[in-house]
Protein backbone atom coordinates (compact mmCIF):
# COMPACT_ATOMS: atom_id res chain seq x y z
CA UNK A 1 0.00 0.00 0.00
CA UNK A 2 1.33 3.54 -0.85
CA UNK A 3 0.94 6.05 1.97
CA UNK A 4 2.34 9.15 0.15
CA UNK A 5 4.67 10.10 3.02
CA UNK A 6 8.13 10.07 1.50
CA UNK A 7 7.50 12.83 -1.04
CA UNK A 8 8.50 15.56 1.48
CA UNK A 9 11.56 14.03 3.09
CA UNK A 10 14.06 15.60 0.68
CA UNK A 11 13.11 19.21 1.51
CA UNK A 12 16.27 21.16 2.38
CA UNK A 13 15.57 22.31 5.93
CA UNK A 14 19.00 24.00 6.20
CA UNK A 15 18.10 26.71 3.67
CA UNK A 16 16.53 29.96 4.87
CA UNK A 17 16.33 31.81 1.56
CA UNK A 18 16.86 30.51 -1.96
CA UNK A 19 16.53 32.40 -5.24
CA UNK A 20 16.41 30.21 -8.34
CA UNK A 21 16.91 31.97 -11.70
CA UNK A 22 14.85 34.83 -10.25
CA UNK A 23 14.09 37.92 -12.33
CA UNK A 24 11.86 40.81 -11.32
CA UNK A 25 10.63 43.83 -13.28
CA UNK A 26 8.60 46.61 -11.63
CA UNK A 27 5.34 47.30 -13.41
CA UNK A 28 6.34 50.90 -14.15
CA UNK A 29 9.83 50.01 -15.46
CA UNK A 30 10.89 49.14 -19.00
CA UNK A 31 13.63 46.73 -17.88
CA UNK A 32 14.08 44.29 -14.98
CA UNK A 33 15.60 45.45 -11.70
CA UNK A 34 16.82 41.93 -10.85
CA UNK A 35 18.31 39.61 -13.45
CA UNK A 36 18.58 35.84 -13.09
CA UNK A 37 19.38 35.83 -9.36
CA UNK A 38 20.72 32.56 -7.95
CA UNK A 39 21.40 32.89 -4.25
CA UNK A 40 21.22 30.60 -1.22
CA UNK A 41 21.33 31.84 2.38
CA UNK A 42 21.52 29.04 4.92
CA UNK A 43 19.74 29.01 8.25
CA UNK A 44 21.70 30.74 10.98
CA UNK A 45 23.96 32.59 8.54
CA UNK A 46 24.76 36.26 8.93
CA UNK A 47 25.18 37.94 5.56
CA UNK A 48 25.53 41.46 4.24
CA UNK A 49 24.06 42.61 0.92
CA UNK A 50 25.96 45.59 -0.48
CA UNK A 51 26.05 47.52 -3.72
CA UNK A 52 25.68 51.00 -5.19
CA UNK A 53 22.34 52.81 -5.21
CA UNK A 54 20.04 51.26 -7.77
CA UNK A 55 21.93 47.95 -7.77
CA UNK A 56 18.83 46.02 -6.67
CA UNK A 57 19.80 45.22 -3.09
CA UNK A 58 16.67 46.81 -1.59
CA UNK A 59 14.57 45.02 -4.20
CA UNK A 60 16.12 41.72 -3.04
CA UNK A 61 14.98 42.62 0.49
CA UNK A 62 11.46 43.47 -0.70
CA UNK A 63 11.25 40.07 -2.39
CA UNK A 64 12.33 38.24 0.75
CA UNK A 65 9.82 39.98 3.05
CA UNK A 66 6.94 39.84 0.57
CA UNK A 67 6.58 43.54 -0.28
CA UNK A 68 7.25 42.24 -3.77
CA UNK A 69 4.84 41.29 -5.30
CA UNK A 70 2.15 42.03 -2.69
CA UNK A 71 2.82 45.80 -2.44
CA UNK A 72 5.25 46.61 -5.25
CA UNK A 73 3.72 45.03 -8.35
CA UNK A 74 5.66 43.59 -11.24
CA UNK A 75 6.57 40.56 -13.35
CA UNK A 76 8.44 37.62 -11.80
CA UNK A 77 10.16 34.67 -13.40
CA UNK A 78 12.01 31.95 -11.52
CA UNK A 79 11.44 30.94 -7.92
CA UNK A 80 12.03 32.27 -4.42
CA UNK A 81 11.86 29.88 -1.47
CA UNK A 82 11.71 31.08 2.14
CA UNK A 83 12.15 28.35 4.74
CA UNK A 84 11.61 25.85 1.94
CA UNK A 85 8.26 27.30 0.87
CA UNK A 86 7.57 28.86 -2.52
CA UNK A 87 6.71 32.51 -1.86
CA UNK A 88 4.46 32.54 -4.94
CA UNK A 89 2.08 30.40 -2.89
CA UNK A 90 2.30 32.55 0.27
CA UNK A 91 0.53 35.79 1.15
CA UNK A 92 2.38 38.60 2.91
CA UNK A 93 0.88 37.64 6.28
CA UNK A 94 2.25 34.10 5.96
CA UNK A 95 5.67 35.45 4.98
CA UNK A 96 5.70 37.74 8.03
CA UNK A 97 5.67 34.59 10.18
CA UNK A 98 9.07 33.74 8.72
CA UNK A 99 10.68 37.13 7.98
CA UNK A 100 10.85 40.14 10.30
CA UNK A 101 12.00 43.44 8.76
CA UNK A 102 13.62 46.36 10.59
CA UNK A 103 13.23 49.37 8.29
CA UNK A 104 15.81 52.08 7.63
CA UNK A 105 13.31 54.69 8.85
CA UNK A 106 12.11 53.36 12.24
CA UNK A 107 9.38 56.02 12.43
CA UNK A 108 7.64 54.35 9.50
CA UNK A 109 7.40 51.10 11.46
CA UNK A 110 5.62 52.27 14.61
CA UNK A 111 1.89 51.64 15.07
CA UNK A 112 1.44 51.81 18.86
CA UNK A 113 1.11 54.82 21.15
CA UNK A 114 3.63 53.34 23.59
CA UNK A 115 6.63 51.05 23.27
CA UNK A 116 4.69 48.23 24.93
CA UNK A 117 1.73 48.61 22.57
CA UNK A 118 3.99 48.70 19.53
CA UNK A 119 5.88 45.54 20.47
CA UNK A 120 2.60 43.77 21.28
CA UNK A 121 0.96 44.63 17.96
CA UNK A 122 1.78 41.34 16.21
CA UNK A 123 0.64 39.35 19.25
CA UNK A 124 -2.67 41.22 19.31
CA UNK A 125 -3.23 40.29 15.67
CA UNK A 126 -2.61 36.67 16.63
CA UNK A 127 -5.15 37.00 19.48
CA UNK A 128 -2.62 35.90 22.10
CA UNK A 129 -4.07 35.86 25.63
CA UNK A 130 -3.21 39.00 27.61
CA UNK A 131 -1.09 37.31 30.36
CA UNK A 132 1.04 35.50 27.73
CA UNK A 133 1.24 38.66 25.66
CA UNK A 134 2.59 40.73 28.57
CA UNK A 135 5.14 38.05 29.38
CA UNK A 136 6.41 37.85 25.78
CA UNK A 137 6.58 41.64 25.42
CA UNK A 138 8.56 41.96 28.65
CA UNK A 139 10.96 39.18 27.68
CA UNK A 140 11.55 40.60 24.21
CA UNK A 141 12.09 44.19 25.36
CA UNK A 142 14.49 42.92 28.02
CA UNK A 143 16.48 41.24 25.24
CA UNK A 144 16.98 44.60 23.52
CA UNK A 145 17.31 46.55 26.81
CA UNK A 146 14.13 48.58 26.26
CA UNK A 147 11.96 47.23 29.12
CA UNK A 148 12.35 50.48 31.17
CA UNK A 149 10.63 52.35 28.30
CA UNK A 150 7.48 50.23 27.93
CA UNK A 151 5.20 53.20 28.71
CA UNK A 152 7.18 55.73 26.64
CA UNK A 153 5.93 57.09 23.31
CA UNK A 154 8.14 55.87 20.43
CA UNK A 155 8.64 59.42 19.15
CA UNK A 156 10.22 60.41 22.47
CA UNK A 157 13.08 57.95 21.96
CA UNK A 158 16.51 58.46 20.42
CA UNK A 159 17.37 56.97 17.03
CA UNK A 160 19.11 53.99 18.59
CA UNK A 161 16.24 53.34 21.00
CA UNK A 162 13.71 53.50 18.16
CA UNK A 163 15.66 50.87 16.30
CA UNK A 164 15.69 48.60 19.34
CA UNK A 165 11.90 48.93 19.63
CA UNK A 166 11.52 48.12 15.93
CA UNK A 167 13.71 45.04 16.40
CA UNK A 168 11.65 43.93 19.41
CA UNK A 169 8.48 44.34 17.36
CA UNK A 170 9.64 41.72 14.86
CA UNK A 171 11.44 39.45 17.34
CA UNK A 172 8.34 39.04 19.51
CA UNK A 173 6.78 36.84 16.81
CA UNK A 174 9.71 34.36 16.92
CA UNK A 175 10.59 34.78 13.24
CA UNK A 176 13.42 32.72 11.76
CA UNK A 177 14.81 35.41 9.45
CA UNK A 178 15.64 39.00 10.44
CA UNK A 179 16.13 41.50 7.61
CA UNK A 180 17.77 44.87 8.39
CA UNK A 181 17.43 47.58 5.72
CA UNK A 182 20.28 50.08 6.27
CA UNK A 183 20.10 49.88 10.08
CA UNK A 184 22.94 52.39 10.60
CA UNK A 185 21.71 55.22 8.37
CA UNK A 186 20.29 57.46 11.12
CA UNK A 187 22.45 56.44 14.08
CA UNK A 188 25.41 58.14 15.71
CA UNK A 189 28.67 56.12 15.48
CA UNK A 190 28.59 54.67 18.99
CA UNK A 191 24.90 53.77 18.73
CA UNK A 192 25.58 52.20 15.32
CA UNK A 193 28.34 50.15 16.89
CA UNK A 194 25.89 49.05 19.60
CA UNK A 195 23.30 48.20 16.94
CA UNK A 196 25.75 45.86 15.19
CA UNK A 197 26.55 44.26 18.55
CA UNK A 198 22.82 43.89 19.24
CA UNK A 199 22.26 42.21 15.86
CA UNK A 200 25.13 39.83 16.59
CA UNK A 201 23.83 39.00 20.07
CA UNK A 202 20.33 38.46 18.66
CA UNK A 203 21.71 35.91 16.20
CA UNK A 204 23.58 34.10 18.98
CA UNK A 205 20.57 33.99 21.30
CA UNK A 206 17.86 33.14 18.77
CA UNK A 207 19.77 31.33 16.04
CA UNK A 208 17.94 33.50 13.50
CA UNK A 209 19.24 34.07 9.99
CA UNK A 210 20.49 37.66 9.71
CA UNK A 211 20.44 39.65 6.45
CA UNK A 212 21.86 43.19 6.59
CA UNK A 213 21.48 45.63 3.67
CA UNK A 214 23.93 48.48 4.30
CA UNK A 215 26.43 50.90 2.71
CA UNK A 216 28.66 51.34 5.76
CA UNK A 217 30.75 48.19 5.37
CA UNK A 218 33.43 49.01 7.92
CA UNK A 219 30.80 49.61 10.61
CA UNK A 220 28.92 46.39 9.78
CA UNK A 221 32.18 44.44 10.02
CA UNK A 222 32.52 45.50 13.64
CA UNK A 223 31.11 42.02 14.26
CA UNK A 224 31.89 39.00 12.11
CA UNK A 225 29.83 38.42 8.97
CA UNK A 226 29.75 35.05 7.22
CA UNK A 227 29.46 36.46 3.70
CA UNK A 228 29.19 39.66 1.70
CA UNK A 229 26.91 39.56 -1.35
CA UNK A 230 27.88 42.35 -3.74
CA UNK A 231 25.34 43.53 -6.32
CA UNK A 232 25.47 45.83 -9.32
CA UNK A 233 22.85 46.63 -11.97
CA UNK A 234 20.49 43.94 -10.75
CA UNK A 235 23.02 41.12 -10.74
CA UNK A 236 25.10 39.38 -8.07
CA UNK A 237 28.70 40.05 -9.04
CA UNK A 238 30.42 38.59 -5.99
CA UNK A 239 29.44 36.32 -3.08
CA UNK A 240 32.31 35.51 -0.77
CA UNK A 241 33.76 35.87 2.71
CA UNK A 242 34.70 39.38 3.91
CA UNK A 243 38.42 38.45 3.93
CA UNK A 244 38.29 37.40 0.27
CA UNK A 245 36.30 40.45 -0.84
CA UNK A 246 38.45 42.97 1.04
CA UNK A 247 41.54 41.39 -0.52
CA UNK A 248 40.16 41.56 -4.06
CA UNK A 249 39.97 45.35 -4.46
CA UNK A 250 36.50 44.97 -5.99
CA UNK A 251 34.60 47.24 -3.57
CA UNK A 252 35.68 50.65 -4.81
CA UNK A 253 34.98 49.67 -8.41
CA UNK A 254 31.34 49.16 -7.47
CA UNK A 255 30.71 52.18 -5.26
CA UNK A 256 31.29 50.62 -1.84
CA UNK A 257 33.79 52.17 0.52
CA UNK A 258 36.33 49.72 1.91
CA UNK A 259 37.48 50.13 5.53
CA UNK A 260 39.83 53.09 5.97
CA UNK A 261 42.58 50.92 7.45
CA UNK A 262 42.54 48.75 4.30
CA UNK A 263 42.78 51.87 2.11
CA UNK A 264 45.65 53.27 4.21
CA UNK A 265 47.63 50.01 3.99
CA UNK A 266 47.00 49.84 0.23
CA UNK A 267 48.26 53.42 -0.22
CA UNK A 268 51.46 52.40 1.57
CA UNK A 269 52.01 49.58 -0.92
CA UNK A 270 50.91 46.71 1.33
CA UNK A 271 49.25 43.90 -0.64
CA UNK A 272 46.09 42.87 1.22
CA UNK A 273 45.62 39.08 1.27
CA UNK A 274 42.93 36.84 2.83
CA UNK A 275 45.57 35.37 5.13
CA UNK A 276 45.92 38.80 6.78
CA UNK A 277 42.23 38.58 7.87
CA UNK A 278 41.42 42.18 6.84
CA UNK A 279 37.77 41.74 7.91
CA UNK A 280 38.78 43.13 11.30
CA UNK A 281 41.64 45.36 12.33
CA UNK A 282 41.66 43.48 15.66
CA UNK A 283 42.60 40.26 13.87
CA UNK A 284 45.34 41.83 11.71
CA UNK A 285 49.01 41.88 12.64
CA UNK A 286 50.08 45.32 11.40
CA UNK A 287 53.26 45.98 13.42
CA UNK A 288 55.27 44.49 10.51
CA UNK A 289 54.16 47.42 8.35
CA UNK A 290 55.43 50.22 10.60
CA UNK A 291 58.31 51.19 8.28
CA UNK A 292 56.25 51.25 5.07
CA UNK A 293 53.54 53.33 6.74
CA UNK A 294 56.12 55.82 8.03
CA UNK A 295 57.78 56.05 4.62
CA UNK A 296 54.42 56.74 3.01
CA UNK A 297 53.82 59.59 5.47
CA UNK A 298 57.04 61.30 4.44
CA UNK A 299 56.00 61.30 0.77
CA UNK A 300 52.73 63.19 1.36
CA UNK A 301 52.60 66.96 1.02
CA UNK A 302 49.88 68.50 3.22
CA UNK A 303 47.11 70.18 1.23
CA UNK A 304 46.76 73.85 2.08
CA UNK A 305 43.38 75.09 3.25
CA UNK A 306 41.89 78.29 1.80
CA UNK A 307 41.58 81.09 4.30
CA UNK A 308 37.97 81.62 5.44
CA UNK A 309 36.29 84.95 4.90
CA UNK A 310 34.17 87.16 7.14
CA UNK A 311 31.78 85.81 9.77
CA UNK A 312 28.45 84.64 8.33
CA UNK A 313 26.88 82.88 11.35
CA UNK A 314 27.46 83.34 15.04
CA UNK A 315 25.90 81.80 18.15
CA UNK A 316 26.44 83.90 21.26
CA UNK A 317 25.60 82.14 24.53
CA UNK A 318 22.52 80.54 22.98
CA UNK A 319 20.27 78.32 25.10
CA UNK A 320 16.98 76.67 24.22
CA UNK A 321 14.21 74.84 26.09
CA UNK A 322 10.95 73.60 24.61
CA UNK A 323 9.21 74.34 27.93
CA UNK A 324 9.89 77.52 29.88
CA UNK A 325 12.07 76.60 32.81
CA UNK A 326 12.36 73.02 31.57
CA UNK A 327 15.37 70.96 30.54
CA UNK A 328 17.78 72.86 28.31
CA UNK A 329 18.11 71.15 24.93
CA UNK A 330 20.97 73.56 24.20
CA UNK A 331 22.90 75.21 27.01
CA UNK A 332 25.03 78.35 26.51
CA UNK A 333 26.29 77.51 23.00
CA UNK A 334 28.84 79.85 21.39
CA UNK A 335 30.62 79.41 18.06
CA UNK A 336 31.02 81.21 14.75
CA UNK A 337 31.14 80.11 11.11
CA UNK A 338 33.04 82.06 8.45
CA UNK A 339 32.31 82.41 4.75
CA UNK A 340 33.71 79.63 2.62
CA UNK A 341 34.15 77.18 5.48
CA UNK A 342 32.97 73.60 5.36
CA UNK A 343 32.30 72.55 8.93
CA UNK A 344 30.60 69.62 10.66
CA UNK A 345 28.34 69.41 13.69
CA UNK A 346 28.63 66.05 15.42
CA UNK A 347 27.32 64.38 18.55
CA UNK A 348 25.13 61.57 19.77
CA UNK A 349 21.43 61.18 18.99
CA UNK A 350 19.51 63.64 21.13
CA UNK A 351 22.49 65.96 21.71
CA UNK A 352 20.67 68.97 20.24
CA UNK A 353 22.00 68.98 16.67
CA UNK A 354 18.61 69.12 14.96
CA UNK A 355 17.46 71.81 17.42
CA UNK A 356 20.53 73.84 16.45
CA UNK A 357 19.46 73.60 12.79
CA UNK A 358 15.93 74.77 13.62
CA UNK A 359 17.37 77.78 15.45
CA UNK A 360 19.55 78.71 12.47
CA UNK A 361 16.55 78.53 10.11
CA UNK A 362 14.29 80.48 12.48
CA UNK A 363 11.79 77.65 12.97
CA UNK A 364 12.23 78.21 16.72
CA UNK A 365 13.67 81.10 18.73
CA UNK A 366 16.37 80.85 21.43
CA UNK A 367 15.36 81.00 25.08
CA UNK A 368 18.50 83.03 25.73
CA UNK A 369 21.45 84.40 23.78
CA UNK A 370 21.77 85.80 20.29
CA UNK A 371 22.09 84.43 16.74
CA UNK A 372 23.82 86.62 14.16
CA UNK A 373 23.54 86.20 10.37
CA UNK A 374 25.82 88.28 8.14
CA UNK A 375 26.68 90.44 11.14
CA UNK A 376 23.05 91.31 11.98
CA UNK A 377 20.81 90.08 14.77
CA UNK A 378 18.57 87.41 13.22
CA UNK A 379 15.89 87.53 15.89
CA UNK A 380 13.69 89.92 13.92
CA UNK A 381 13.93 88.00 10.63
CA UNK A 382 11.07 85.84 9.40
CA UNK A 383 11.61 82.27 8.18
CA UNK A 384 11.20 83.54 4.61
CA UNK A 385 13.86 86.21 5.12
CA UNK A 386 16.30 83.72 6.59
CA UNK A 387 15.68 81.38 3.64
CA UNK A 388 17.28 84.01 1.38
CA UNK A 389 20.57 83.27 3.15
CA UNK A 390 20.18 79.75 4.59
CA UNK A 391 19.20 76.65 2.64
CA UNK A 392 18.25 73.70 4.84
CA UNK A 393 18.22 70.05 3.76
CA UNK A 394 16.44 67.99 6.41
CA UNK A 395 17.52 64.54 7.57
CA UNK A 396 14.30 62.76 6.57
CA UNK A 397 13.48 63.48 2.90
CA UNK A 398 9.83 62.51 3.38
CA UNK A 399 9.42 65.58 5.59
CA UNK A 400 10.48 67.91 2.74
CA UNK A 401 8.92 66.48 -0.40
CA UNK A 402 5.56 67.96 -1.37
CA UNK A 403 5.26 67.36 -5.14
CA UNK A 404 4.54 64.14 -7.00
CA UNK A 405 7.12 64.46 -9.80
CA UNK A 406 10.88 64.89 -9.43
CA UNK A 407 11.34 67.89 -11.76
CA UNK A 408 8.39 69.65 -10.17
CA UNK A 409 9.76 69.04 -6.66
CA UNK A 410 13.27 70.29 -7.43
CA UNK A 411 12.02 73.45 -9.15
CA UNK A 412 9.19 74.27 -6.75
CA UNK A 413 11.14 76.75 -4.63
CA UNK A 414 12.21 78.69 -7.71
CA UNK A 415 8.60 78.71 -8.93
CA UNK A 416 7.44 80.20 -5.62
CA UNK A 417 10.09 82.92 -5.97
CA UNK A 418 8.75 83.84 -9.41
CA UNK A 419 11.80 82.72 -11.41
CA UNK A 420 11.22 82.44 -15.18
CA UNK A 421 10.56 78.91 -16.46
CA UNK A 422 13.62 78.84 -18.76
CA UNK A 423 15.88 79.64 -15.83
CA UNK A 424 14.08 77.09 -13.64
CA UNK A 425 14.62 74.37 -16.27
CA UNK A 426 18.32 75.20 -16.61
CA UNK A 427 19.00 75.21 -12.87
CA UNK A 428 16.90 72.09 -12.22
CA UNK A 429 18.76 70.12 -14.92
CA UNK A 430 22.13 71.15 -13.47
CA UNK A 431 21.14 70.14 -9.92
CA UNK A 432 19.68 66.82 -11.07
CA UNK A 433 22.87 65.97 -12.98
CA UNK A 434 25.00 66.85 -9.97
CA UNK A 435 22.94 64.63 -7.69
CA UNK A 436 22.87 61.70 -10.13
CA UNK A 437 19.14 62.02 -10.75
CA UNK A 438 18.97 63.32 -14.31
CA UNK A 439 18.02 59.90 -15.80
CA UNK A 440 15.00 59.88 -13.44
CA UNK A 441 13.99 63.50 -14.07
CA UNK A 442 10.48 62.59 -15.30
CA UNK A 443 9.82 59.92 -12.67
CA UNK A 444 7.37 60.20 -9.79
CA UNK A 445 9.11 60.71 -6.44
CA UNK A 446 7.25 57.68 -5.05
CA UNK A 447 9.26 55.37 -7.34
CA UNK A 448 12.58 56.34 -5.69
CA UNK A 449 14.48 54.68 -2.88
CA UNK A 450 15.08 56.50 0.41
CA UNK A 451 18.61 57.46 -0.67
CA UNK A 452 17.38 58.76 -4.02
CA UNK A 453 14.70 60.86 -2.28
CA UNK A 454 17.50 62.30 -0.16
CA UNK A 455 19.25 63.44 -3.32
CA UNK A 456 16.02 65.03 -4.58
CA UNK A 457 15.83 67.19 -1.44
CA UNK A 458 19.48 68.22 -1.79
CA UNK A 459 18.84 69.18 -5.42
CA UNK A 460 15.75 71.20 -4.44
CA UNK A 461 17.88 73.35 -2.13
CA UNK A 462 20.94 73.61 -4.38
CA UNK A 463 18.86 75.28 -7.12
CA UNK A 464 18.08 78.12 -4.67
CA UNK A 465 21.79 79.08 -4.48
CA UNK A 466 21.90 79.97 -0.76
CA UNK A 467 24.89 81.68 0.94
CA UNK A 468 24.87 79.16 3.81
CA UNK A 469 23.93 75.57 3.05
CA UNK A 470 22.84 73.65 6.13
CA UNK A 471 22.61 69.89 5.63
CA UNK A 472 21.33 67.35 8.16
CA UNK A 473 23.03 64.01 7.32
CA UNK A 474 23.67 64.87 3.64
CA UNK A 475 25.15 61.49 2.71
CA UNK A 476 22.91 59.14 4.72
CA UNK A 477 21.81 56.23 2.54
CA UNK A 478 24.22 57.16 -0.30
CA UNK A 479 26.67 54.76 -1.88
CA UNK A 480 30.32 55.80 -2.12
CA UNK A 481 30.07 57.08 -5.72
CA UNK A 482 27.04 59.32 -5.06
CA UNK A 483 28.49 60.30 -1.67
CA UNK A 484 31.66 61.45 -3.43
CA UNK A 485 29.73 63.23 -6.22
CA UNK A 486 27.60 65.13 -3.72
CA UNK A 487 30.58 66.11 -1.55
CA UNK A 488 32.64 67.10 -4.60
CA UNK A 489 29.80 69.34 -5.72
CA UNK A 490 29.54 70.84 -2.23
CA UNK A 491 33.27 71.56 -2.39
CA UNK A 492 32.73 73.33 -5.71
CA UNK A 493 30.03 75.45 -4.09
CA UNK A 494 32.42 76.14 -1.22
CA UNK A 495 35.09 77.31 -3.68
CA UNK A 496 32.51 79.79 -5.03
CA UNK A 497 32.10 81.28 -1.55
CA UNK A 498 29.09 79.30 -0.29
CA UNK A 499 29.43 78.22 3.32
CA UNK A 500 28.66 74.58 4.13
CA UNK A 501 27.55 73.42 7.57
CA UNK A 502 26.77 69.71 7.93
CA UNK A 503 25.19 67.75 10.75
CA UNK A 504 26.60 64.26 10.40
CA UNK A 505 27.18 60.90 12.06
CA UNK A 506 29.59 59.94 9.28
CA UNK A 507 33.10 60.06 10.72
CA UNK A 508 34.62 59.48 7.26
CA UNK A 509 32.87 62.60 5.96
CA UNK A 510 34.11 64.63 8.93
CA UNK A 511 37.69 63.49 8.41
CA UNK A 512 37.87 64.09 4.69
CA UNK A 513 35.79 67.19 4.09
CA UNK A 514 35.22 69.27 7.22
CA UNK A 515 37.72 71.99 8.11
CA UNK A 516 36.55 71.74 11.71
CA UNK A 517 34.09 69.80 13.83
CA UNK A 518 31.73 71.33 16.39
CA UNK A 519 30.85 68.58 18.85
CA UNK A 520 27.75 68.59 21.08
CA UNK A 521 26.95 66.35 24.05
CA UNK A 522 23.94 66.67 26.34
CA UNK A 523 23.16 70.13 24.98
CA UNK A 524 26.65 71.55 25.54
CA UNK A 525 29.45 72.34 23.11
CA UNK A 526 32.33 70.15 24.28
CA UNK A 527 34.83 70.53 21.43
CA UNK A 528 35.53 72.75 18.41
CA UNK A 529 38.61 71.42 16.62
CA UNK A 530 39.81 69.56 13.53
CA UNK A 531 38.08 66.23 12.84
CA UNK A 532 41.37 64.37 13.18
CA UNK A 533 41.85 65.71 16.70
CA UNK A 534 38.21 65.08 17.63
CA UNK A 535 38.37 61.44 16.53
CA UNK A 536 41.62 60.88 18.37
CA UNK A 537 40.39 62.22 21.71
CA UNK A 538 39.01 59.39 23.92
CA UNK A 539 37.16 61.78 26.24
CA UNK A 540 35.33 63.59 23.43
CA UNK A 541 34.58 60.28 21.69
CA UNK A 542 33.02 58.82 24.84
CA UNK A 543 30.99 61.91 25.79
CA UNK A 544 29.62 62.49 22.28
CA UNK A 545 28.97 58.85 21.26
CA UNK A 546 31.48 59.07 18.44
CA UNK A 547 33.82 56.31 17.35
CA UNK A 548 37.59 56.33 17.17
CA UNK A 549 38.67 56.30 13.55
CA UNK A 550 40.26 53.03 12.46
CA UNK A 551 43.17 55.10 11.11
CA UNK A 552 44.06 56.02 14.69
CA UNK A 553 43.80 52.36 15.76
CA UNK A 554 45.96 51.30 12.80
CA UNK A 555 48.62 53.87 13.67
CA UNK A 556 48.67 52.75 17.30
CA UNK A 557 48.83 49.04 16.45
CA UNK A 558 51.63 49.69 13.95
CA UNK A 559 53.57 51.60 16.61
CA UNK A 560 53.72 54.91 14.76
CA UNK A 561 55.15 57.80 16.76
CA UNK A 562 52.48 60.36 15.82
CA UNK A 563 49.04 58.81 15.05
CA UNK A 564 47.44 62.24 14.62
CA UNK A 565 49.96 63.22 11.96
CA UNK A 566 49.32 59.87 10.23
CA UNK A 567 45.58 60.62 10.07
CA UNK A 568 46.09 64.15 8.75
CA UNK A 569 48.51 62.87 6.08
CA UNK A 570 45.98 60.24 5.01
CA UNK A 571 43.34 62.97 4.61
CA UNK A 572 45.78 65.08 2.58
CA UNK A 573 46.44 62.14 0.27
CA UNK A 574 42.69 61.54 -0.21
CA UNK A 575 42.21 65.22 -1.10
CA UNK A 576 45.12 65.07 -3.52
CA UNK A 577 43.59 62.05 -5.26
CA UNK A 578 40.19 63.76 -5.54
CA UNK A 579 41.70 66.93 -6.98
Amino acid sequence: MFFGVSCFIFMDITTAVEFRNFTFQYRAQSAPTLYDINLTINKGEKVMIAGPSGSGKSTIGHCINGLIPHYYKGAITGKLLVDGQDTAEMDIFSLSRHVGTVLQDSDGQFVGLTVGEDVAFALENDMIALPEMKQKVLKTTQTVAMDPFLKSHPQELSGGQKQRVALAGVMVDDVDILLFDEPLANLDPATGKSAIELIDETRKQSGATIIVIEHRLEDVLWRKMDRIILMDEGRIICDNTPDEILSSGILRRYGIREPLYVTALSYAGVKITPEMHPESLNSMEVSDYRDVLMNREKQITPVSQPSPGSEILSFRNVSFSYDEGGRKILDNISFSIRRGEMSAIAGKNGAGKSTLCKLICGFIQPSAGQIMLNGADASGQSIYERAQTVGYVMQNPNQMICKAMIREEVGYGLYLRGVQQDEIDKRVDAALKTCGLYPFRNWPVSALSYGQKKRVTIASILVMEPDLLLLDEPTAGQDFRHYTEIMTFLQELQSQGITILMVTHDMHLMLEYARRSIVLADGKLICDDSAARVLSDPDVIERANLKETSLFTLAQKAGLDDPLNFIENFISHEKELRS
